[in-house]
């Protein structure tokens, strides 16, 4: 269902060094650069409101059933997070100012400091509206390392968009993924190759990224806490506690990251969603599926993408998410047309008449790729999320 994009490496140039770890061969050094905005939402909306900065800002609809897109530091200090419930922030910090969303200027913000990274570097990956990768292991500027290109870019980003940002450096994604959250905020971290074994191992196995609490929790159960303990475990036990992943993160806990940056990630899917104010029956989502088809339309630049398939999402009053989905002969074009296809499978959801629901959401996916024919230019679509 998503699309796919192959990746073949650059040939190695004499130059490069291929390091050796306990008989594994490691891709060859870049200087990789993460770049990560610090509490990106909230930040912009004390950087326009005078009147807000220092004060606790969570950037939420202050709804029962809201959840919190960002807060600031000064919020963070009373325990509020991204995707909590609004309701729950509140009760922690009840004197806390909730500035509704607006990711059109977010977005605008976004494109400004995309526009600083590529002065330095045309391989830039954003992951999201605030964080990117770079690979300036040649930067325009002919700056001597890697450190003083996260250094300008981090000046660059203060001078002209008042705003900070976060940046780590490394030989590769991974390990530039960690150190730009080791000194947040407004921090630079940087951890050279001859340093990598030393950092990772004391650190515990939850710092990777990818491994969450429910993963973390199931390590722990095998003896696993920390990257040392990852590090000392054989190959093939790795492979049959955790299946295909045991080789990530045998890698992993050795430094050992190959992914390039990829400066044109091919979108693999655009939705947007809706929770409602109160449970509402299936024949009764028309004018939210309306509305959110739109939205998506809008996002995907009237069809620039060329998505193959529609796909519809529910979630009952329980919770039980429901998803449908639709590969037409020709790709929806035009909005109309996808809010039609769209409210079609609706009549798929086979319940009963009185069973009530709690959001519905509309995507695009499955889209063509470069070696389409038919495919048209892709554009980047970042999420939007915050730190």
């Amino acid at each position: 269902m998503d699309a796919r994009v192959s990746i073949i490496p650059e040939p190695m140039a004499a130059t490069d060094v291929q390091p050796v770890v306990d008989g594994v061969t490691a891709a060859l050094i870049r200087k990789i650069v993460h770049v990560d905005m610090d509490a990106f939402y909230a930040s912009v909306e004390q950087r326009d409101n005078p009147e807000l900065r220092g004060k606790p800002v969570v950037v939420a609809w202050l709804g029962n059933r809201s959840v919190v897109c960002a807060a600031s530091y000064e919020a963070r200090r009373y325990g509020i997070r991204s995707a909590m419930p609004a309701v729950s922030a509140k009760r922690l910090c009840p004197d806390a100012i909730f500035v509704p969303p607006d990711f059109v200027r977010y977005k605008a913000v976004s494109s400004a400091v995309r526009e600083i990274f590529q002065r330095h570097t045309d391989l830039v990956e954003p992951l999201s509206l605030d964080e990117a990768y770079l690979d300036v292991s040649e930067n325009k500027l002919h700056l001597p390392t890697a450190t003083r290109v996260a250094k300008m870019i981090r000046e660059q980003i203060r001078e002209e968009l008042n705003l900070t940002a976060s940046a780590g450096v490394a030989p590769n994604k991974f390990l530039a993924k960690i150190a730009s959250d080791w000194k947040k905020p407004n921090g630079l971290f940087v951890i050279q190759p001859h340093e990598v074994q030393s950092f990772l191992l004391p650190l515990p196995v939850g710092r990777i990224p990818g491994v969450g609490q429910v993963t973390e929790k199931r390590m722990k159960a095998f003896g696993i806490a920390t990257v040392g303990d990852l590090y000392s475990r054989e190959l093939s036990a790795l492979e049959n506690q955790f299946g295909s992943y045991g080789l990530r993160l045998y890698q992993l806990a050795r430094g050992i990251d190959n992914n390039p940056v990829m400066s044109n990630r091919v979108t693999k899917s655009i939705s947007a969603e809706d929770t409602f104010a109160e449970d509402i029956p299936l024949a009764a989502t028309e004018p939210q599926i309306r509305l959110l088809a739109e939205k998506v339309w809008k996002s995907s630049g009237g069809n620039a993408r060329a998505a193959k398939t529609v796909v519809l999402k529910l979630k009952t009053k329980e919770f039980h998410s429901l998803t449908r989905s639709l590969t037409p002969p020709a790709p929806p074009a035009s909005c109309e047309e996808l809010a039609s296809i769209a409210l079609a499978l609706r009549e798929r959801i086979q319940l009963q008449p009185a069973q009530l629901f709690r959001l519905v959401g509309v995507g695009l996916s499955n889209f063509q790729t470069a070696d389409d024919p038919a495919s048209p230019l892709f554009l980047e679509e970042p999420r939007e999320t915050s730190r």
